[in-house]
Protein backbone atom coordinates (compact mmCIF):
# COMPACT_ATOMS: atom_id res chain seq x y z
CA UNK A 1 0.00 0.00 0.00
CA UNK A 2 0.96 3.65 -0.37
CA UNK A 3 -0.31 6.90 1.14
CA UNK A 4 -1.44 10.15 -0.44
CA UNK A 5 -2.26 13.56 1.02
CA UNK A 6 -2.89 17.09 -0.15
CA UNK A 7 -3.22 20.69 1.04
CA UNK A 8 -5.13 23.11 -1.21
CA UNK A 9 -5.85 26.78 -0.63
CA UNK A 10 -4.29 26.63 2.85
CA UNK A 11 -0.83 27.46 4.25
CA UNK A 12 1.61 24.57 3.84
CA UNK A 13 4.64 25.27 6.00
CA UNK A 14 7.64 22.95 6.00
CA UNK A 15 6.81 21.83 9.55
CA UNK A 16 3.20 21.05 8.63
CA UNK A 17 4.27 19.02 5.60
CA UNK A 18 6.86 17.14 7.63
CA UNK A 19 4.35 16.31 10.35
CA UNK A 20 1.86 14.99 7.83
CA UNK A 21 4.51 13.02 5.96
CA UNK A 22 5.62 11.25 9.13
CA UNK A 23 2.16 9.76 9.58
CA UNK A 24 2.38 8.26 6.07
CA UNK A 25 5.62 6.30 6.47
CA UNK A 26 3.89 3.15 7.74
CA UNK A 27 1.94 2.86 4.49
CA UNK A 28 4.85 3.84 2.24
CA UNK A 29 8.29 3.02 3.64
CA UNK A 30 10.19 2.84 0.32
CA UNK A 31 10.04 6.44 -0.90
CA UNK A 32 8.43 9.82 -0.30
CA UNK A 33 7.64 12.66 -2.68
CA UNK A 34 6.28 16.19 -2.67
CA UNK A 35 4.80 18.49 -5.32
CA UNK A 36 4.11 22.20 -4.88
CA UNK A 37 2.14 24.57 -7.05
CA UNK A 38 0.40 27.87 -6.25
CA UNK A 39 -1.58 27.12 -3.06
CA UNK A 40 -1.29 23.36 -3.73
CA UNK A 41 0.88 20.75 -2.00
CA UNK A 42 0.65 17.05 -2.86
CA UNK A 43 2.37 14.39 -0.75
CA UNK A 44 3.12 10.74 -1.42
CA UNK A 45 4.66 7.83 0.50
CA UNK A 46 5.38 4.74 -1.56
CA UNK A 47 5.47 1.02 -1.08
CA UNK A 48 7.17 -0.06 -4.33
CA UNK A 49 5.73 -3.13 -6.05
CA UNK A 50 5.84 -2.37 -9.78
CA UNK A 51 8.77 -0.59 -11.47
CA UNK A 52 10.53 0.70 -8.32
CA UNK A 53 12.77 3.05 -10.33
CA UNK A 54 10.22 4.32 -12.87
CA UNK A 55 7.12 4.66 -10.71
CA UNK A 56 8.15 7.47 -8.35
CA UNK A 57 5.48 9.95 -7.34
CA UNK A 58 4.21 12.61 -7.60
CA UNK A 59 4.36 12.01 -11.35
CA UNK A 60 3.81 14.78 -13.90
CA UNK A 61 2.75 14.63 -17.56
CA UNK A 62 2.46 17.36 -20.19
CA UNK A 63 -0.33 16.40 -22.57
CA UNK A 64 -1.71 18.70 -25.22
CA UNK A 65 -2.59 21.99 -23.46
CA UNK A 66 -2.43 20.75 -19.85
CA UNK A 67 0.08 19.65 -17.24
CA UNK A 68 -1.16 16.81 -14.99
CA UNK A 69 0.35 15.66 -11.69
CA UNK A 70 -0.84 12.49 -9.96
CA UNK A 71 -0.50 10.92 -6.52
CA UNK A 72 -1.89 7.42 -6.37
CA UNK A 73 -2.42 4.58 -3.90
CA UNK A 74 -3.52 1.30 -5.40
CA UNK A 75 -3.02 -1.30 -8.06
CA UNK A 76 -4.54 -1.68 -11.52
CA UNK A 77 -5.11 -5.23 -12.70
CA UNK A 78 -5.68 -4.32 -16.33
CA UNK A 79 -2.59 -2.16 -16.78
CA UNK A 80 -1.38 -4.08 -19.85
CA UNK A 81 -4.70 -3.66 -21.68
CA UNK A 82 -4.89 0.06 -20.89
CA UNK A 83 -1.28 0.57 -21.96
CA UNK A 84 -1.98 -1.04 -25.35
CA UNK A 85 -5.10 1.09 -25.85
CA UNK A 86 -3.29 4.30 -24.93
CA UNK A 87 -0.28 3.42 -27.09
CA UNK A 88 -2.61 3.01 -30.06
CA UNK A 89 -3.83 6.55 -29.35
CA UNK A 90 -0.28 7.91 -29.53
CA UNK A 91 0.81 7.86 -25.88
CA UNK A 92 4.41 6.98 -25.06
CA UNK A 93 5.60 5.53 -21.76
CA UNK A 94 8.91 5.99 -19.97
CA UNK A 95 8.41 3.14 -17.48
CA UNK A 96 6.24 0.14 -16.64
CA UNK A 97 4.26 1.37 -13.65
CA UNK A 98 0.47 1.41 -13.42
CA UNK A 99 0.82 4.95 -12.05
CA UNK A 100 2.06 6.18 -15.42
CA UNK A 101 -0.72 4.33 -17.24
CA UNK A 102 -3.36 5.84 -14.95
CA UNK A 103 -1.90 9.33 -15.45
CA UNK A 104 -1.97 8.99 -19.24
CA UNK A 105 -5.46 7.53 -19.01
CA UNK A 106 -6.74 10.54 -17.11
CA UNK A 107 -5.03 12.91 -19.54
CA UNK A 108 -6.76 11.10 -22.42
CA UNK A 109 -10.24 10.45 -21.03
CA UNK A 110 -10.60 12.65 -17.96
CA UNK A 111 -13.06 11.21 -15.42
CA UNK A 112 -14.10 8.70 -18.09
CA UNK A 113 -10.97 6.70 -17.23
CA UNK A 114 -12.80 5.40 -14.15
CA UNK A 115 -15.09 3.31 -16.36
CA UNK A 116 -12.03 1.50 -17.72
CA UNK A 117 -10.23 0.69 -14.46
CA UNK A 118 -10.05 -2.82 -13.01
CA UNK A 119 -8.37 -2.42 -9.66
CA UNK A 120 -8.23 -0.86 -6.22
CA UNK A 121 -7.27 2.78 -5.91
CA UNK A 122 -7.49 6.20 -4.37
CA UNK A 123 -5.83 8.95 -6.37
CA UNK A 124 -5.67 12.67 -6.98
CA UNK A 125 -4.77 14.51 -10.20
CA UNK A 126 -3.87 18.20 -10.22
CA UNK A 127 -4.45 20.09 -13.47
CA UNK A 128 -1.95 22.94 -13.38
CA UNK A 129 -3.39 25.26 -16.03
CA UNK A 130 -7.04 24.63 -15.15
CA UNK A 131 -6.16 24.94 -11.42
CA UNK A 132 -8.41 22.09 -10.34
CA UNK A 133 -8.04 18.79 -8.52
CA UNK A 134 -9.72 15.49 -9.33
CA UNK A 135 -10.14 12.85 -6.62
CA UNK A 136 -11.40 9.28 -7.02
CA UNK A 137 -11.84 6.11 -5.00
CA UNK A 138 -12.34 2.54 -6.21
CA UNK A 139 -15.78 1.01 -6.55
CA UNK A 140 -15.73 -1.14 -3.42
CA UNK A 141 -13.67 1.24 -1.28
CA UNK A 142 -10.65 -0.99 -0.69
CA UNK A 143 -8.33 2.03 -0.65
CA UNK A 144 -9.22 4.74 1.89
CA UNK A 145 -9.59 8.46 1.23
CA UNK A 146 -10.67 11.15 3.71
CA UNK A 147 -11.10 14.91 3.25
CA UNK A 148 -11.88 18.07 5.20
CA UNK A 149 -13.17 21.30 3.67
CA UNK A 150 -11.74 24.32 5.51
CA UNK A 151 -13.50 27.42 4.17
CA UNK A 152 -12.14 27.70 0.63
CA UNK A 153 -9.36 25.24 1.44
CA UNK A 154 -9.17 21.45 1.29
CA UNK A 155 -7.22 18.77 3.13
CA UNK A 156 -7.27 15.13 2.01
CA UNK A 157 -5.35 12.00 2.95
CA UNK A 158 -5.36 8.23 3.00
CA UNK A 159 -5.67 8.21 6.79
CA UNK A 160 -7.42 10.36 9.39
CA UNK A 161 -4.27 10.92 11.41
CA UNK A 162 -2.60 12.71 8.51
CA UNK A 163 -5.35 15.33 8.36
CA UNK A 164 -5.30 15.65 12.15
CA UNK A 165 -1.62 16.64 11.98
CA UNK A 166 -2.42 19.80 10.02
CA UNK A 167 -1.76 22.80 12.31
CA UNK A 168 -4.88 24.07 14.06
CA UNK A 169 -7.07 21.13 13.11
CA UNK A 170 -8.79 19.88 16.27
CA UNK A 171 -9.38 16.18 16.90
CA UNK A 172 -12.93 16.75 18.16
CA UNK A 173 -15.68 14.15 18.23
CA UNK A 174 -19.35 15.16 18.21
CA UNK A 175 -22.43 13.06 18.97
CA UNK A 176 -22.36 11.45 15.54
CA UNK A 177 -18.71 10.49 15.85
CA UNK A 178 -19.22 9.06 19.33
CA UNK A 179 -22.17 6.99 18.08
CA UNK A 180 -20.06 5.63 15.23
CA UNK A 181 -17.39 4.45 17.68
CA UNK A 182 -19.69 3.02 20.33
CA UNK A 183 -22.36 1.47 18.14
CA UNK A 184 -20.61 0.57 14.89
CA UNK A 185 -16.88 0.44 15.65
CA UNK A 186 -14.64 -0.72 14.18
CA UNK A 187 -16.96 -0.17 11.22
CA UNK A 188 -18.31 3.19 10.09
CA UNK A 189 -21.27 4.57 8.19
CA UNK A 190 -20.13 5.19 4.58
CA UNK A 191 -18.92 8.76 4.27
CA UNK A 192 -18.32 9.25 7.98
CA UNK A 193 -14.88 10.46 9.10
CA UNK A 194 -15.66 10.11 12.84
CA UNK A 195 -13.88 13.38 13.74
CA UNK A 196 -15.74 16.66 13.36
CA UNK A 197 -15.10 18.26 9.98
CA UNK A 198 -13.70 15.14 8.32
CA UNK A 199 -15.58 13.07 5.77
CA UNK A 200 -14.81 10.00 3.74
CA UNK A 201 -15.04 9.99 -0.04
CA UNK A 202 -17.42 7.09 -0.46
CA UNK A 203 -16.63 4.03 -2.59
CA UNK A 204 -17.54 4.45 -6.23
CA UNK A 205 -17.35 8.24 -5.98
CA UNK A 206 -15.15 10.94 -7.47
CA UNK A 207 -14.82 14.64 -6.70
CA UNK A 208 -13.67 17.85 -8.37
CA UNK A 209 -12.13 20.73 -6.39
CA UNK A 210 -12.31 24.00 -8.32
CA UNK A 211 -12.58 27.65 -7.29
CA UNK A 212 -12.69 26.72 -3.62
CA UNK A 213 -15.62 24.32 -3.96
CA UNK A 214 -15.85 20.53 -3.87
CA UNK A 215 -18.33 18.73 -6.11
CA UNK A 216 -18.86 15.01 -5.50
CA UNK A 217 -20.31 12.58 -8.02
CA UNK A 218 -21.08 8.85 -7.89
CA UNK A 219 -19.63 7.13 -10.94
CA UNK A 220 -20.56 3.54 -10.05
CA UNK A 221 -23.40 1.81 -8.24
CA UNK A 222 -23.88 -1.89 -7.59
CA UNK A 223 -27.00 -3.17 -9.35
CA UNK A 224 -28.71 -6.54 -9.45
CA UNK A 225 -30.30 -8.43 -12.31
CA UNK A 226 -31.88 -11.77 -13.15
CA UNK A 227 -29.60 -14.82 -13.03
CA UNK A 228 -30.10 -16.74 -16.27
CA UNK A 229 -27.10 -19.11 -16.26
CA UNK A 230 -27.40 -22.83 -15.62
CA UNK A 231 -25.57 -24.46 -12.69
CA UNK A 232 -22.78 -25.64 -15.00
CA UNK A 233 -22.45 -22.19 -16.60
CA UNK A 234 -22.44 -20.53 -13.19
CA UNK A 235 -19.71 -22.85 -11.90
CA UNK A 236 -17.54 -22.20 -14.95
CA UNK A 237 -18.17 -18.46 -14.75
CA UNK A 238 -17.19 -18.36 -11.06
CA UNK A 239 -14.09 -20.44 -11.79
CA UNK A 240 -13.02 -18.01 -14.50
CA UNK A 241 -13.65 -14.95 -12.32
CA UNK A 242 -11.66 -16.37 -9.39
CA UNK A 243 -8.71 -17.47 -11.52
CA UNK A 244 -8.67 -14.19 -13.45
CA UNK A 245 -8.72 -12.13 -10.23
CA UNK A 246 -5.85 -14.13 -8.70
CA UNK A 247 -3.76 -14.16 -11.87
CA UNK A 248 -4.04 -10.40 -12.33
CA UNK A 249 -2.85 -9.78 -8.76
CA UNK A 250 0.35 -11.78 -9.24
CA UNK A 251 1.98 -9.04 -11.33
CA UNK A 252 4.92 -7.78 -9.25
CA UNK A 253 8.56 -6.77 -9.50
CA UNK A 254 9.15 -7.92 -5.91
CA UNK A 255 8.82 -11.45 -4.43
CA UNK A 256 5.32 -12.86 -3.97
CA UNK A 257 4.52 -14.84 -0.83
CA UNK A 258 1.48 -16.37 0.85
CA UNK A 259 0.33 -16.95 4.41
CA UNK A 260 -1.81 -20.07 4.69
CA UNK A 261 -4.33 -20.51 7.50
CA UNK A 262 -5.36 -23.89 6.09
CA UNK A 263 -8.83 -22.65 5.22
CA UNK A 264 -10.57 -22.96 1.87
CA UNK A 265 -9.96 -19.40 0.70
CA UNK A 266 -6.19 -19.12 1.31
CA UNK A 267 -5.58 -22.66 0.03
CA UNK A 268 -7.56 -21.97 -3.14
CA UNK A 269 -5.74 -18.69 -3.80
CA UNK A 270 -2.33 -20.29 -3.30
CA UNK A 271 -3.18 -23.27 -5.52
CA UNK A 272 -4.35 -21.05 -8.37
CA UNK A 273 -1.34 -18.76 -7.95
CA UNK A 274 1.04 -21.72 -8.10
CA UNK A 275 -0.60 -22.73 -11.38
CA UNK A 276 0.00 -19.33 -12.97
CA UNK A 277 3.24 -18.22 -11.29
CA UNK A 278 6.47 -18.79 -13.22
CA UNK A 279 8.68 -18.62 -10.12
CA UNK A 280 8.28 -20.94 -7.10
CA UNK A 281 6.04 -19.54 -4.37
CA UNK A 282 7.09 -19.17 -0.73
CA UNK A 283 4.30 -20.14 1.66
CA UNK A 284 4.04 -20.14 5.44
CA UNK A 285 1.65 -21.98 7.74
CA UNK A 286 0.13 -19.87 10.50
CA UNK A 287 -1.03 -21.11 13.89
CA UNK A 288 -3.85 -18.74 14.81
CA UNK A 289 -4.17 -20.27 18.28
CA UNK A 290 -1.04 -18.39 19.25
CA UNK A 291 -2.87 -15.12 18.67
CA UNK A 292 -0.31 -12.37 18.09
CA UNK A 293 2.61 -14.73 18.62
CA UNK A 294 2.72 -15.59 14.93
CA UNK A 295 3.75 -12.04 14.06
CA UNK A 296 7.08 -12.52 15.85
CA UNK A 297 10.23 -13.62 13.97
CA UNK A 298 10.92 -17.32 13.98
CA UNK A 299 7.29 -18.36 14.46
CA UNK A 300 6.79 -19.37 10.83
CA UNK A 301 7.53 -22.82 9.42
CA UNK A 302 8.20 -22.71 5.65
CA UNK A 303 6.36 -25.37 3.70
Amino acid sequence: MCAIAGILGLPASASAVEAMQKTMVRRGPDDRGEYRDDNVTLLHARLAVIDPAGGRQPMTLDHEAEEYTIIYNGELYNTAELRRELSALGHGFAGRSDTEVLLHGYAQWGSGVLEKLNGIYAFAVWEHRAQRLFLARDRIGVKPLFYAVQGRGLLFASELKTILKYPGFRAAIDVTGAAEILLLGPGRTPGCGVFRGIKELEPGCCALWENGKLQIERYWQLTDGPHTESFEETAEHVRWLVEDAIRRQLVSDVPVGFFLSGGLDSSLICAVAAKHQAEPLMTYSVDYDRNLEFFRPGKFQPN
